[in-house]
């Protein structure tokens, strides 16, 4: 558990409270774009469904492979080491780079707005997505996507330039400060949205906790991940995996229905909810990557930053 000395230096830091979201404190993450990798991870085959890196042999961006030279290939493009190697003329083959857009759907629901140890699940999203966001602008493509609360649904289709970035970031700001209001968007229907908007051979990102995620929230992830690279990013409080050894007393706990008191003194209730805990996140991340999505976890007790410096963010 971390102290108060601790965290407050690190809000300072973070200039947040760790509750409330402003524009500062998401532009700060320009500076930080470097961190991040949003190259394709996986191919996609279908040219006309814009592919990023097409599979069009052609003078590209991207080297593909070698193969014998041909009547009318660019001399400019002879491979003389495997020439030299092999005795027979080799040319090198490239990929065309395409562009690709990118959508990020950032979950600020009711569960997303807890927080037990530094920052709101909410907040953390916002500051992944901000993230992502400055690191699309700095590539070059297109950014879209949905911000979301049980109260609003905000669609942004994809655009280019830095206007896009403050789009995103004031529809957050818009979204975790908005008023109650009488609808209740659920994180199926903002599936459902996204499907529709997404277009084929784009990058997205996925910024939740999941725990409202039904069988037909999976049946819109499985429809866009068939034509679509998806990354699935769980953000967690550290107390939906356990809680502390030292908790005494009861806690009013509700699953929105009904209510109970839990026994936060009993080791045997504390292990049990550890182990429940575990297993429903090892299950959420099988059934992501059975759907062929990239999954991570994203801990809202500790800086994006600290995180993605240790060990999260390269490579993914």
């Amino acid at each position: 558990m971390q102290n108060a000395s601790s965290v407050y230096e690190q809000l300072q830091a973070l200039k947040t409270n760790g509750i409330d979201l402003d524009l500062p404190q998401l532009l700060a993450y320009q500076r930080f774009h470097s961190l991040l990798d949003l190259s394709p991870k996986m191919a996609i085959q279908s040219k006309l469904a814009g592919s990023y890196l097409a599979k069009t042999k052609g003078r590209g961006m991207e080297f593909d492979e070698v193969r014998h030279y041909q009547t009318g290939d660019d001399v400019r493009t002879i491979d003389w080491r495997v020439t030299a190697r092999t005795g027979k003329m080799h040319t090198k083959l490239f990929r065309e780079e395409k562009e690709r857009p990118v959508f990020i759907l950032t979950d600020l629901s009711d569960s997303m707005q807890f927080g037990s140890s530094l920052l709101f699940k909410s907040v953390q999203a916002a500051h992944l997505a901000a993230l992502l966001a400055w690191h699309v602008k700095e590539r070059g493509d297109k950014l879209g996507g949905l911000v979301f609360s049980q109260e609003q649904l905000l669609e942004l289709k994809p655009a280019a330039r830095s206007q896009s970035v403050l789009r995103y970031l004031n529809a957050m700001l818009r979204v975790q400060q908005g008023k109650a209001l009488p609808s209740k968007v659920q994180l199926d229907q903002a599936l459902a949205l996204l499907r529709r908007l997404v277009h084929p051979g784009a990058l997205v990102y996925l910024l939740s906790d999941f725990s409202t995620l039904t069988a037909q929230g999976w049946r819109h992830i499985q429809a866009i991940r068939q034509h679509n690279e998806v990354c699935a990013v769980q953000i967690l409080d550290p107390l939906d995996s356990s809680w502390p050894a030292h908790a005494s007393g009861g806690a009013r706990i509700s699953n929105g229905e009904e209510e109970a008191v839990l026994d936060l003194g009993s080791g045997f209730k504390r292990q049990q909810y550890q182990l429940e805990q575990q297993q429903q996140q090892q299950q959420l991340q099988l059934s992501f990557q059975q759907l062929g999505c990239r999954f991570m976890q994203l801990s809202s007790g500790e800086s994006l930053l600290q995180q993605l410096n240790r060990s999260w963010g390269h490579g993914h």
